[in-house]
Formats: C-alpha cells, sequence, structure tokens
C-alpha cells in the first residue's frame, strides 16, 4: 500500500546564496564580454585619436579652472557647462559612439542601465563608508569641504543638473572615445590613468583618486558592454549620491 508521504516530491535543487548570486553578476557585469568590438579603418582610428589628445588637454585645463571658481559665483555654472560641452563636442568629433549592451538573467542581452544602476549603488556605499573617515583627518576633508562648496553656496538643482550633464559627457568622451583610441591591451588603464590625470589641476587629492576608482569600474563595464550606456548610468549613480550624501555622512 503507497502512504502519502511517498508519493510527495523531494526536496527541490538548493537556491544559490547571496556570495554566489554577487559573484554571477559581477562576471556578467565586470569580466565576459558580450561581444566582440569590429576594430575601426587606421583612418577613423587616427581622426579618434587626434581628437581624444587635443580634447584631453583642453578639458583638463578648463576642469582646473572650473574648480577654482570661488563657491556660490554665477561663472561656476557657464563654466561647468563649458567643459561638458568639451568633453561630449571632443567625443562626438571623434567617431561613432556605441551604447551597447548587457547580459540578463534568462541568458538574452538588454540595455546596461540596470547593470549600471545596481554597481553605481556599489561604488556610491564604499565611498560613503570611507567618507566617515575621511571627516575625521583635517588635512583630507578640508579640499572635499571646498569642492562641496559650491553646492552648499550655489543653487543644489542647478549644482545637480550640472553633475548630471558633465557624467554624461565625461562617459561619452573617457569610456567612448578615449577607450575606442587606445590600443585594446591599454584600454581600461589608459582610459583610467588619463581620466585621473585630468583632475590633477583641481588639487583635490581625492577626487583624483575617486576619478580612478570610478575608472576602472567603468573601464571593465565598457569592455564587457561595448558601449558607453552602462558607464554613464554607474557614473550618474555614483556622482549625484555622492553629492546629496556625501555632505550627510560628513555630518555623522
Amino acid at each position: 500500500m503507497t502512504h502519502a508521504d511517498d508519493a510527495s516530491p523531494g526536496p527541490g535543487p538548493a537556491l544559490p546564496g547571496p556570495r554566489t548570486e554577487l559573484g554571477r553578476f559581477l562576471r556578467a557585469a565586470l569580466v565576459d564580454p558580450v561581444e566582440p568590438e569590429r576594430p575601426e579603418s587606421p583612418g577613423a582610428l587616427a581622426r579618434r585619436r587626434v581628437a581624444v589628445a587635443a580634447t584631453a588637454v583642453i578639458g583638463a585645463v578648463a576642469l582646473g579652472l572650473t574648480l577654482s571658481i570661488r563657491p556660490g559665483d554665477p561663472l561656476f555654472y557657464a563654466a561647468t557647462l563649458g567643459v561638458a560641452a568639451i568633453w561630449a563636442g571632443g567625443a562626438l568629433a571623434s567617431g561613432r559612439l556605441r551604447l551597447g549592451r548587457a547580459r540578463t538573467r534568462a541568458g538574452s542581452t538588454s540595455r546596461s542601465v540596470l547593470q549600471g544602476l545596481i554597481l553605481g549603488g556599489m561604488l556610491l556605499a564604499v565611498f560613503l563608508a570611507g567618507a566617515l573617515a575621511v571627516a575625521r583627518v583635517p588635512v583630507l576633508r578640508g579640499p572635499v569641504d571646498a569642492l562641496l562648496d559650491h553646492a552648499r553656496y550655489g543653487s543644489f538643482a542647478v549644482v545637480t543638473v550640472l553633475t548630471t550633464v558633465n557624467g554624461v559627457a565625461e562617459e561619452l568622451f573617457f569610456r567612448g572615445a578615449t577607450f575606442a583610441a587606445l590600443p585594446r591591451r591599454w584600454r581600461i588603464p589608459g582610459s583610467v590613468v588619463l581620466y585621473a590625470a585630468t583632475t590633477l589641476f583641481s588639487g583635490v587629492p581625492l577626487l583624483t583618486f575617486a576619478a580612478a576608482c570610478l575608472g576602472v569600474l567603468t573601464g571593465f563595464q565598457r569592455r564587457v558592454t561595448g558601449g558607453v550606456l552602462g558607464p554613464i548610468a554607474t557614473h550618474l549613480t555614483w556622482s549625484i549620491g555622492m553629492l546629496w550624501l556625501l555632505p550627510v555622512a560628513f555630518t555623522l
């Protein structure tokens, strides 16, 4: 005679734990490219490299001058838009830019916005945790406070819009044009070094460090997705989050 227990289904397959899920996500987002990129013609590559070199020099100087403007001065807004125009203009002048695609959990592909939001949020959490320590070291906190003064003494809404516009422009140039202009093996380290170097004129060491960290993350994301949309989502999540939450972290 068959008992009811004998007819009951056995235990199903074990669900993956959080660490396994995180590992799968990071591998899909930062390690395995979705599809190989097609090489550009020698002429198109040469044009891109000339545009990138000229834009990098002009943009770095313009950024340094912009960050030296007194907080609250309306000129800061116009200058910041000018810097964004330099990055975006140089990127568009360099040649074709791709949006890119990311893998989904179902195995298909889609635009990489969701991955960018998650990666940007993870980087934001790390930086906010670090800010709790930076806030207690005057030599590190001082330059960051001076940078945040542009939001404190100006229009916070306008600064948020400028942060968004500048973030998009930077990704178009550094993860779009610059990344494509470099030899394949140097694309990530080269774009990171150039991106961090453009912040040296700001006089804020932690801004250069932040640029390097953001550049590494978005560089790997650019290599995987083959485009700029994912890096843009990552950059904006991190930069707007820092703008809104860093002052709060400094008061804790």
